[in-house]
């Protein structure tokens, strides 16, 4: 078979939705809801049968995809449960299908049939459950053991994306911490991975200013940047972080300054506007 493991995150929302859709197709068929509703019976099977196919795939995929992401430090065992959840979901619900066929075979024999169907809603709210649990599994294992991020393509400059994004949001926990020079060596690390992007060269300069005490350099970082006058987000970046080093200098006159002259610029700009008024309140409430 071929190695459809690039395909996971597709076809197990694909299981979802089918199986979802189906079992409550299913319970509701049983309803006496009156002429109106008969398709329900049809289309819970064809959901159901459709959505059972579907979970084959997903766990064959899940195979394929499993080896780099168990490979992870501390990922082994979460990404094993996540498996014999799956495992476990394909079973009972391939077990259902067999019964929604089994319905459509024995359809003229109307009490056998409605007996399957009856097993199969039961079934289903059980199923409901275990694609609840597998999902939170998956969830637990791209969220909090990043699998498969960055590793789909086997392209580097993906991979490089993860490290990258742990770079960020470790720096700013450790900033958040109080982990100054953690938070100081992990942006500068950050900026060798992307030494010509103007979204992580402020990253620096923030650093500068919260991380290393340094205000007067990070001014010095600022001047080198120029953001081009189109690229809006960009200039107001760079006026809040200017703004930021005069008020750590202890000239919050100039950081005014430079607030009122973003707001020159752009006048029209309503997200300037808010960002410059929250800014200028005298305890930067709102920041």
């Amino acid at each position: 078979m071929p190695d459809i493991g690039i395909f996971h995150p597709q076809i197990v929302h694909f299981v979802i939705g089918l199986l979802y859709v189906g079992v409550a197709a299913r319970v509701l068929s049983l309803l006496p809801l009156g002429e109106r509703f008969r398709f329900l019976g049809p289309m819970a099977a064809t959901l159901l049968i459709l959505g059972a196919l579907a979970s084959i795939a997903a766990v064959q995929s899940g195979t394929n995809a499993h080896g780099p992401v168990e490979r992870v430090p501390g990922a082994r065992e979460i990404v094993s449960e996540h498996e014999e959840w799956g495992e476990r979901t394909r079973n009972l619900f391939v077990a259902i299908a067999v019964l929604e066929i089994g319905a459509l075979a024995f359809a003229s024999r109307r009490k056998l049939a409605q007996g399957l169907r009856v097993v199969t809603a039961i079934a289903g709210l059980v199923g409901v459950w275990f694609v609840y649990e597998v999902g939170d599994l998956g969830g637990d294992v791209v969220y909090e053991h990043a699998g498969g991020v960055g590793i789909r393509s086997g392209k580097p400059e993906d991979v490089k994306n993860l490290l990258v994004a742990g770079l960020y949001h470790n720096a700013r926990l450790a900033r958040d911490a109080g982990r100054k020079d953690e938070a100081a060596r992990l942006t500068d690390e950050l900026m060798l991975q992307m030494p010509d992007d103007p979204t992580v060269r402020f990253l620096g300069v923030e650093s500068q200013i919260k991380d290393r005490g340094e205000p007067r350099a990070a001014l010095v970082t600022l001047a080198t940047i120029d953001p081009p006058a189109d690229e809006v987000r960009l200039q107001m970046r760079k006026a809040m972080l200017s703004a930021d080093a005069y008020r750590a200098l202890g000239v919050p006159d100039s950081a005014t300054v430079m607030l009122q002259g973003l707001l020159q610029r752009y006048p029209d700009n309503p997200r300037v506007k808010s960002m410059v008024e929250r800014a200028m309140k005298p305890e930067g409430a709102g920041r």
